[in-house]
């Protein structure tokens, strides 16, 4: 283990190097599930440590002023940590990594991670943060399942890669995270391709047929769509709703995708029924779904006149739960099927007063506010990286009075939310959501009301092109002279 000198209490820890081992005890839990140790000084984040344990630890990257690790065994477990759970954790539900804190305690560190995010990195002061809504079921809530092909021992296998390790496969023949339907349309599955003989894709030297396979539920309806992802290659018609070819190295599961049963999931959220594209995205709790847009609704205040923009919609599924509280709704997306989603489901459930463009957030604001009118009030639910500066700054010129953001990451929120205070808005309101109980991700709902006029904060970029338009229109007067 590193220590600073005694003799000196000023001077630097001692950087430990990858492949070290220590043992050092866990004070807290970083976003992202990590235990925090400080072994002499040293700040590590290790993998496989809840607050309490001391565990024995090895390195697994080494930077100058932290390092990260993976718990090799708990040398003294924490009070905390149920009894029943062990470090091999993963080994039984790959993604569970806070199985071992009870739910009280998941609870109170991801309210304390999204106000720690909000004050330390968007250097936010008095926020109003209220209570966390917690999760209806805590284990089997998962409407959505990637599976991975691989082999052990020269059996075909159908898992999860372990933490770090995209070169094997962990076999799981009951994920406790999904359903039992989900977990038996993968067994079939496998059950099939051992029957065929089929073996999996590998991604060291690129060889082999299998590569994925997907499975998602309507916990409404009752549907299971299963998706085989394979490289291209002759092998019987498997048993699934749809097959996708990828050729070359590539990791990703998209690709032209085949039709063999269901082309479309259905799914039912609060009183609309909803179809989406293999493709398309959707919460991956139906359930919490439900509560999150519902906590978006209350923060949006409709009253039933207002122009809505509901930005990064998807499927359409939250502008359409507030269609009947707003005046009139416009969807932006940049995945054209998943707007052609949003098309049907308004026609499939009467909604008349909402319309759907496919387009880049970026590109497509500003021709949106020309054909609609500015909004007043934008929704807006983007991926875990959050919202670009440009985006943000699109946002900010829709001068909407109130703007309601659910992120799926606070890390990521923090700085949006900076940028829209500087602009001239006032964080009102946060909620955290737990949409995925026994993991440390967190959603959030963000409340920002504009206060006054907009501020813009003008870009190097923008700036640029003000500067060159106005020289050129100084060329143009001096000419015209």
């Amino acid at each position: 283990m590193s220590a600073t000198n005694p003799t000196n209490p000023t001077s630097q820890p001692t950087r430990l190097r990858r492949g070290e081992t220590f043992e050092g005890e866990i004070e807290t839990l970083a976003y992202g599930g990590r235990g925090i140790t400080k072994p002499g000084g040293y700040v590590v984040f290790v993998n496989g440590g809840l607050p309490g344990d001391t565990v024995r630890a090895e390195i697994t990257k080494s930077k100058k002023g932290y390092a990260e690790a993976i718990a090799t065994a708990i040398v003294t477990p924490s009070r905390d940590r149920l009894a029943d759970v062990d470090i091999h954790q993963d080994e039984a539900c790959p993604g569970a990594s806070w199985q071992a804190l009870s739910y009280k305690q998941q609870l109170a560190y991801k309210e304390e991670h999204v106000a720690d995010a909000l004050t330390r990195i968007g250097k936010l002061g008095d926020l109003s943060i209220d209570p966390i809504i917690g999760a209806d079921q805590q284990w089997r809530y998962r409407n959505k399942v990637e599976y991975s092909f691989g082999e052990q021992d020269g059996e075909l296998v159908l898992g999860f890669h372990p933490r770090g390790r995209w070169d094997e496969v962990l076999d799981i023949e009951d994920c406790h995270l999904s359903s039992e339907a989900t977990n038996q349309a993968r067994n079939e599955v496998l059950a099939w391709a051992k029957t065929e003989g089929l073996n999996a894709y590998d991604p060291r030297d690129h060889r082999g047929t299998l590569r994925n396979l997907v499975v998602r539920e309507g916990r409404r309806t009752g549907q299971i769509q299963t998706r085989l992802v394979t490289s291209r290659a002759n092998f019987p018609r498997p048993p699934v709703d749809l097959h996708t070819i990828i050729d070359g190295p590539s990791g990703s599961t998209s690709g032209p995708t085949g039709v063999l049963g269901e082309e479309t999931l259905r799914e039912r959220i609060f009183d609309l029924d909803i179809e989406l594209s293999h493709d398309a995205f959707f919460q991956t709790n139906t359930e919490m779904a439900e509560k999150l847009y519902g906590l978006a609704a209350e923060y949006a205040g409709l009253t039933g006149r207002e122009k809505l923009f509901d930005l990064f919609c998807g499927v359409g599924t939250i502008g359409l739960s507030l269609a009947g509280q707003a005046g009139q709704v416009w969807g932006l997306e940049i995945v054209p099927d998943a707007i052609e989603n949003a098309k049907r489901n308004a026609k499939a459930n009467n909604i008349t007063n909402a319309r759907f463009v496919a387009a880049n957030a970026r590109t497509g604001m500003r021709p949106l506010i020309e054909e609609a009118g500015r909004p007043d009030v934008v929704t807006i639910d983007p991926p875990r990286a959050g919202l670009s500066a440009k985006i943000v700054r699109r946002l900010i010129e829709c001068e909407a009075r109130r703007i309601v953001y659910i992120s799926c990451n606070p890390t990521t929120l923090a700085p949006n939310a900076a940028q829209l205070v500087e602009a001239g808005y006032r964080l009102t309101r946060v909620r955290p959501v737990d949409m995925f109980p026994q993991t440390p991700h967190i959603e959030c709902v963000a409340q920002f009301d504009l206060i006054g006029e907009v501020r813009y904060v003008e870009s190097p970029t923008d700036r640029k092109r003000r500067e060159r338009d106005e020289r050129r229109q100084a060329t143009k007067e001096a000419r015209s002279k």
